[in-house]
Order: C-alpha cells, then structure tokens, then sequence
C-alpha cells in the first residue's frame, strides 16, 4: 500500500474494514510531515485539535480556533497525495447547533483539501453528526476519552461504562458517522464495539482489536516534552537527534568552524 497512489476515499476507508487490513493514521499539522507521513503510506491523516497542546504549547486542546485549524490543514491537503485527510472540529464548534456547526465544517471543505471532519462525541452529538453528513460533509466520531470536556471532568478521564460507550459509537453509526475514535477504553469493551459496528473503528490506547490504530506523530517521533500517555509506542528519538544538530551548529558558529571555505560563495 505504500507505494499506492489513489487517493484513499471516504467509501475505501470503509471498505477497509472487511479487507482484514488494519488501518493506520497519525496527526499532522504542516506540509513537510505530511508530506512524509504520506510517502510512508499512512492512511489517514489527522489534523488534530492536539495541535492545541503540541504545536502551539498549550495545556489543553481547547484553545486552537476553527481559523487556525483551517490555517494548518490546508497546508496538510496540499501535502497529501494519497492518505485521507480528516480534520478536528475545535471547541466548542459542534455544541453551537447544527446549522453553525455545518457551516464549520463547510469551511474546513471548502478552504483545505480534506475529505472529512472528526468531532468528539457519540449519543448526544448525533444530531450534529446526521446534520454534517446530510449536508456532504463525512463524519468520523470520536468516543472514549473526550480532551475537550476536560474541565468539566477534573482532568483527562477515560470512559469506562461499557453500556455508554456502546450506546455512543451505535449511535455515530446510526447518525452517519463513518468511522469512529475509540480512545484510552478497555480493549475488551473495544474489542465488542468493533465486532458490533459496521463502521471501521480507530483505537488510541483502546488494544489492539480495532479495526485501525492513530497516534499523535510527535508522540511517536519522541518529540513530546513532558508527561508521554502509557499507549504510545515512540519510534525515534528525535528529540535528542535535534538538540544534537542544533548544539553542534551553535558550537560551530561560536568557534568560527561555519560556514567553512565549501559554504562561501566564491
């Protein structure tokens, strides 16, 4: 697949779910990692409201704004030449009715080069969600952990009540959605909704029975700085390779070794 170059559509998405491949997915949020993660052979690409937190060195995700979402996303589109990309709906967009929540997510369609939009939220967001997708804009939910209800859960509280969460990601089905996040929940429990839905499901910390896996890309190239969650696999530690190049440039500069005579322009 990585060297497959179709765009990968909302129906091939899917599909994928009956092919007995698992999909994967990572977070980007500008133009040279997409690029990459694409060339990789990634499926989906994620323009993520952990920007928020990774990007832009906030606490939480709840600051980036729909502009700026909109501002890395398109950058991401234009990188993309075969993964989906799927961009976050920011707080608090999908809880200011459906009508205004369409015309968000019209925007991110119409101003990037994205094929669908993910909001967090199953029962209770399924209103918005069959909005979205009556009006062409394909939906991917999100259950589980919710980063953007942090506040009124005194922190980053995984859902654990097996009925609820079964009750949100039918209901995403059943709203339109076309796939669905399930994020830091028993595997167990992840293991029954993916066997209970025909939608493919993405898992971040949710076990390895989902139909598809997604990371944030800084968490697996060891670019996070602090507290790094149980679920992640880090890759590379590209972290320490950074901090390398840019002490061995400043030590360089400091003692005249560059620019050396092969850098000058004669």
């Amino acid at each position: 697949m990585a060297n497959e170059t179709t765009r990968l559509t909302v129906p091939k998405f899917v599909a994928l779910k009956g092919g007995g491949r698992k999909i994967s997915m990572l977070t980007a949020y500008d133009y040279p990692m997409a690029a990459v993660l694409d060339a990789a052979g990634i499926d989906a690409l994620l323009v993520g409201d952990s920007m928020s937190m990774v990007v832009q060195g906030h606490e939480t995700t709840l600051p980036v704004t729909l502009d700026e979402i909109i501002y890395h996303a398109e950058m991401v589109g234009r990188a993309a030449q075969r993964a989906m990309v799927i961009v976050d709906l920011p707080f608090p967009t999908m809880h200011l009715g459906v009508h205004r929540t369409i015309e968000c997510g019209a925007r991110i369609l119409k101003e990037t080069r994205c094929q669908a939009v993910k909001l967090e939220g199953g029962a209770e967001q399924a209103e918005v969600i069959r909005g979205l997708v009556g009006a062409g804009i394909p939906v991917m939910a999100h259950v589980g952990l919710r980063p953007q209800n942090v506040h009124q859960l005194g922190g980053y509280k995984a859902e654990r009540d097996a009925k609820r969460l079964h009750t949100d990601a039918s209901a995403a089905q059943e709203a339109g959605a076309f796939a669905v996040v399930l994020e830091c929940i028993p595997a167990a429990v992840a293991d029954e909704i993916t066997a209970a839905v025909k939608i493919p499901t993405i898992g971040i910390g949710a076990g390895p029975h989902c139909d598809g896996q997604v990371l944030v890309t800084h968490d697996l190239l060891g670019l996070t700085t602090g507290h790094v969650p149980k679920f992640v696999r880090q890759y590379a530690d590209l972290r320490d390779v950074i901090w390398d190049a840019a002490n061995r440039y400043r030590s360089d500069v400091e003692t005249g070794a560059f620019p050396a005579s092969e850098h000058q322009i004669k």
